[in-house]
């Protein structure tokens, strides 16, 4: 006898960024029928607007760039001539290679049926798009962030950037205040400045701290990199106000001004990048009415009210282990608008749990974070996998740690990249607890301590690895060999010492 039909769909994702379409891949692979909706375009930030634009732009920023190692290798100069307009379109281009990876027509082959238009949550069970209401026995909400705005008294609106409108440029900077230095205000500052933009970036903390989730040394590395090649940065100011600039009589000049040290500091530029994080993107389609079913859609009010209560501090979905939005087992969040972290392929991680949690309740698997690598993308690139310093000191975790600096790496000096090292963090047995890298390829290189992480495995397997000579990839290799020799037992070796006289 056939089963009674109760909904349309096992499975209504909404957002086609990276969690939306692993989940609905995942769905669509174990058999069930599944929607995905996407009001904008497949791929999401990363496509679009995030990783793959970045990537782009780095890559032509570095060619750009080598005038400035030139004598380093043995050149008296190395010249480029380029276009902005050029590497912007070349962006583009990439953009546009790897859509078709993301696209609708790839995932309607999959068994994906695929709507473009804007979703909004009925109830838990309904969702309408387009004028029309579909039911389902569960909800994904895979919507993403956004990069977070911030108002600047004196700025006018066409001269703020951000992760989104950044790519729409054709014609470069000339002066680019950058706001943050995070990973994407470190990344996008080092390729102006080596693309010939003048670069100053502006960051609250005092310390000279960048990129705030890593270690102190290796965040001194990236802004001493930076500082050599001619970006500016200003730590630890007050009080930012923007005016114009009429002494050079110019469209879109600007002066920054700011309190540090208790002087007026000012900085000329022509765009501000901002970038001060990002924000889960969490209204326009309903997630209201997952809390308060009888709340007036028209009352902005009662919509922050309802929202506010099924969402953490920093703005994500509060969920359970298994991802499930609070208070509904049908109902699941993942990629950027859960957090914890806002990561691709994270996102995708989360997907796959989302995807088997969902479709075979009430079977559900706990998320593993416990062996999340991740890396920006400056030059040298940092990567961590695990613990950092700095987080196994906040959690009180009893760690032993490790540094072989690059400049010992026959590879690195051949390559003139000594600049760099390798940090490993464990216990008195040698269990790696975390791993960073600062180097060429670091997010690369980091895969090694990655798997050896998620499979248990010591700093000895990875010594007693064979590693190609000359590679980066020995460093790895080194690191673990200074571990050991650190750790070698010196009572045993002391016993050999009349043995090797008794066979000589």
């Amino acid at each position: 006898m056939p089963l009674t039909k109760k909904f349309d769909y096992n499975m209504i994702v909404i957002g086609g960024g990276s969690a939306g379409l692993v989940t609905a891949y995942i769905a669509a692979l174990l058999n069930a029928k599944v929607l995905l909706i996407e009001k904008h375009k497949m791929g999401g930030d990363c496509l679009n607007t995030g990783c793959v634009p970045s990537k782009a732009l780095i890559r032509s920023a570095k060619i750009a760039g080598m005038n400035l190692k030139a004598k380093k290798f043995g050149f008296k100069s190395i010249q480029t001539d380029f276009d902005f307009s050029d590497i912007m379109e070349r962006v583009q281009s990439i953009i546009k290679k790897i859509e078709p990876h993301d696209s609708m027509e790839r995932y309607r082959s999959l068994g994906v049926e695929c709507i473009q238009g804007e979703a909004y949550i009925k109830d838990k069970h309904h969702i309408k798009v387009l004028d029309k209401v579909y039911s389902t026995k569960n909800i994904v909400i895979a919507t993403g962030a956004s990069p977070r705005g911030l108002c600047i008294p004196g700025l006018e609106q066409d001269s703020i950037l951000t992760s989104e409108n950044f790519w729409d440029l054709r014609e470069q900077p000339k002066k680019l205040l950058v706001l943050g230095s995070g990973p994407i205000g470190a990344e996008l500052s080092q390729s102006m400045n080596r693309l010939g933009s003048k670069v100053t970036v502006l960051e609250k903390n005092p310390s000279g701290h960048i990129l705030g989730a890593e270690d102190t040394k290796t965040s001194d590395i990236i802004r001493e990199q930076m500082k050599s090649e001619g970006v500016n940065f200003v730590f630890g100011f007050d009080d930012l106000t923007v005016i114009k600039n009429t002494q050079l009589n110019l469209p879109n000049e600007y002066i920054a001004q700011m309190t540090k040290d208790g002087k007026t500091q000012e900085v000329e530029f022509n765009k501000l990048f901002l970038s001060v994080g990002r924000v889960p993107n969490t209204r326009g389609f309903g997630l209201e009415n997952l809390v308060n079913k009888k709340a007036n859609p028209n009352n902005d009010e009662t919509k922050a009210t309802a929202i506010k209560s099924i969402t953490n501090k920093n703005g994500t979905i509060k969920t359970n282990p298994y991802l499930q939005v609070s208070g509904h087992s049908n109902v699941f969040a993942c990629g950027d608008v859960a957090g914890p972290f806002q990561l691709t392929h994270t996102a995708a991680h989360q997907a796959w749990y989302v995807a088997v949690n969902a479709l075979f309740r009430p079977i559900r698997f706990k998320v593993d974070y416990s062996v999340i690598p991740w890396a920006t993308y400056t030059d040298p690139e940092i990567a961590t996998v695990g613990y950092t310093e700095k987080k196994a000191k906040q959690e009180k975790i009893n760690y032993e740690v490790i540094h072989y600096e690059l400049e010992h790496s026959d590879r690195a000096l051949a390559d003139g990249s000594e600049s760099g090292l390798v940090q490993v963090l464990t216990n008195k047995k040698g269990k790696i607890l975390g791993a960073t890298i600062v180097a060429p390829n670091a997010s690369d290189l980091i895969m090694e301590y990655t798997l050896a992480m998620k499979n248990k495995l010591s700093l000895s397997k990875i010594m007693g690895t064979v590693h190609p000579y000359p590679s980066m990839s020995e460093v790895n290799k080194s690191t673990a060999s200074l571990w050991k020799q650190n750790h070698k037992p010196d009572k045993l070796l002391n016993l050999l010492k009349p043995y090797h006289g008794w066979r000589r």
